[in-house]
């Protein structure tokens, strides 16, 4: 699926509204920083937001950042998987994490990562 504009409007973001003491409301998304507005009625805010939210995504996909999900589509990711690998492997991983000083589970995390960039970047310009 193509993460474009629409994509990620579509995604369940958190809209927190919260009444102001001069009778307006403060809007923002919740896992977008600095994503926030005000309208001098709910109904207003939440039309507000849907607007910032917008030229938020928009200004974020234009200049290549990364977008944050929505806490709810987060959750469903544990950080947990398991992976059978050859024992040769196995051995050449721990003998490579002590040699660092790094436990193997932020060896392997940082070389999934490190590999998963470079995947992503050859698969861009191909």
């Amino acid at each position: 699926m193509k993460k474009d504009i629409k994509y990620y409007m579509n995604l369940p973001y958190t809209v927190e509204i919260t009444p102001c003491e001069e009778g307006s409301y403060f809007v923002q998304i919740k896992e977008l920083e600095g994503c926030f507005s005000e309208g001098d009625t709910v109904e207003e805010a939440y039309s507000m937001i849907e607007e910032a939210k917008e030229g938020w995504l928009s200004a974020a996909l234009e200049h290549g950042f990364e977008i944050p999900l929505p806490e709810s589509m987060e959750k469903e990711y544990s950080g947990k998987f398991v992976v059978r690998v050859p024992k040769s492997l196995h051995k050449k991983l721990i003998q490579t994490a002590k040699k660092e000083g790094v436990s193997l589970n932020l060896l392997a995390s940082s070389l999934l990562a490190e590999n998963l960039v470079k995947h992503e970047k050859k698969k861009e310009t191909a």
